[in-house]
């Protein structure tokens, strides 16, 4: 069977995608390179390595709803599941490279954008871990099917301002948060109650309301 080995090297945003996604430009190798691959059913989760690097004061305190207080990150502070992606990587003998696209989702209910978001530069260390099916001749020219060993996998750090661009070309400094129907109705209801000509303007109006509620 084939001896696989996978790096990734690059990423870009995907403009052409019809959602929020990067491009991630990852090459395969096959060690024995006289041998050839029919094709590959790649299975990739993306994980964020946290621990890998380090935090401003500021990008602490937005970290705190994952990871509680500085002081106890040590405990707390555990890889993030960012992107399970299943890709066909064709025919090839010796290399190839094809492209990964991992969509980036903008719901602030997921840990891994609450990370992305607190964070206001450098890089995220990101581990690629890989599975899935190989097919390849064997000896006799018949074709035969694999299982990728379970140790494949591959580092990247992706830089912050790349997630922010992506967030930017599909949201344009806005975000989006997801309510339940009883919320939005609630919501609603105090919009239109209170005259107001937006939700933002109405959640701002509460914002304001609950501050005032809190002064001594």
């Amino acid at each position: 069977m084939p001896d696989l080995g996978f790096a990734v090297e690059t990423a870009e945003v995907a403009r052409s995608s019809a959602v929020p996604a990067l491009n991630f430009r990852l090459r395969v190798e096959n060690r024995p390179p006289g041998e050839r691959v029919q094709s590959i059913l790649l299975r990739t989760q993306v994980q964020i390595e946290p621990a890998r690097r380090r935090y401003t004061t500021e990008e602490q305190g937005g970290l705190y709803e994952l990871f509680d207080r500085p002081e106890r990150w040590t405990k707390t502070v555990q890889p993030l599941l960012w992107a399970n992606a299943v890709t066909v990587i064709p025919s090839f003998c010796g290399s190839t490279t094809v492209e990964l696209p991992i969509a980036c989702s903008y719901d602030f209910n997921l840990a891994a954008t609450k990370y992305f978001h607190a964070l206001s530069e450098g890089e995220v260390p990101l581990s690629f871990l890989f599975s899935g099916s190989v097919f390849y001749e064997g000896a006799s020219g018949n074709l035969q099917v694999g299982q990728l060993p379970w140790d494949r996998e591959a580092k990247f750090r992706l830089p912050v301002s790349l997630w922010k661009e992506v967030m930017n070309c599909f949201y344009s400094s806005s975000v989006w948060l997801c309510l339940r129907d009883d919320a939005f109705n609630r919501l609603n209801d105090y919009k239109v109650r209170h005259g107001l000509p937006s939700f933002e303007a109405a959640l701002e109006a509460m914002l304001a309301t609950a501050a005032e509620g809190t002064k001594v």
